[in-house]
């Protein structure tokens, strides 16, 4: 039974994911590091030797910290961040424990390069719709919290991103695009091997509203509906990718926790109050 400073990996896995999540700090010697290379979703590396930053850097968030074995290193690094007014926990058992419990877990030799404030930075073409939305909330979401998107004229995206140490994605020519029918939401969970029955439901979702094959999935053309109605809504790219964000996260919980839950009118005793 975990104590009342510890998370459990099946409890953790229900906020994994979610605008709510802790932020997930990975402590790991950088031995263990290299010995399993791979990441919770959304974790941050940091050395346990930093424990001040830290402090600053997460004040007033919920924290979980991520050691090999769930041991000295995650319970002093979180002992001194709740020292220091942080609400931090450390995970049971671990990495190990989180691996042993098949969570998800994130490659990171495909990662970009993060730039001095520690964050991944990404360029695409302006007027984002489905799958310029998608994949920020992925990243967001899963990869990265502190990612940086920008957004940019079609013409000058591969410049911007060679003169501002960006990443291209969904453009032509690419390593973050399109590949055959499958586009690049598609290609991100792949190459960061996020393999989860709710991100795959997403997908097909995300799919076929973004390559007009709307009868692959019933939800694509709702889906694709919101999508366009929100890109209606915002002249501002980065204020519809905050919109967009909720209609993601809610598509998202339906694919985990609601897909088999159904609603009818009236109801089946045909009474009304």
């Amino acid at each position: 039974m975990p104590s009342n400073t510890e998370i459990t990996a099946s409890q953790l896995s229900r906020l994994v994911g979610l605008p709510s999540a802790p932020a997930l700090l990975d402590i790991r010697t950088p031995e263990d590091f290299d010995a399993d290379p791979r990441l919770l979703p959304a974790a941050l590396r940091r050395d346990f030797k930093d424990v001040d930053a830290m402090a600053t850097e997460f004040a007033g968030r919920d924290v979980v910290v991520v050691c090999q074995k769930g041991l000295k290193l995650s319970e002093g690094v979180a002992a001194w961040l709740r020292h220091h007014g942080v609400r931090a926990e450390t995970l049971e058992g671990g990495f190990e424990a989180w691996r042993a419990a098949k969570g998800l877990l994130v490659k990171t030799g495909k990662l970009p390069r993060r730039d001095q404030a520690g964050r991944t930075v990404w360029v695409t073409r302006a007027r984002p719709k489905v799958d310029r939305i998608a994949c920020p909330w992925l990243i967001r979401r899963f990869i990265d919290p502190k990612a940086v998107f920008l957004f940019v004229a079609s013409a000058e995206v591969s410049a911007v991103a060679e003169r501002f140490a960006a990443t291209p994605f969904d453009i032509d020519g690419v390593f973050w695009s399109h590949r055959g029918e499958r586009c690049t939401f598609d290609t991100m969970i792949e190459e960061f091997g996020l393999n989860s029955e709710s991100l795959a439901r997403l997908a097909a979702i995300v799919r076929a509203a973004d390559t007009t094959t709307l009868d692959l999935v019933p939800q694509a053309s709702g889906f694709l509906a919101a999508s366009l109605g929100l890109s209606r809504m915002f002249r501002d790219d980065l204020e519809q990718l905050e919109a967009g964000m909720l209609l993601y996260d809610a598509f998202y919980r339906w694919c985990r926790d609601a897909s088999e839950e159904t609603h009818n009118w009236p109801s089946a005793s045909g009474t009304r109050a």
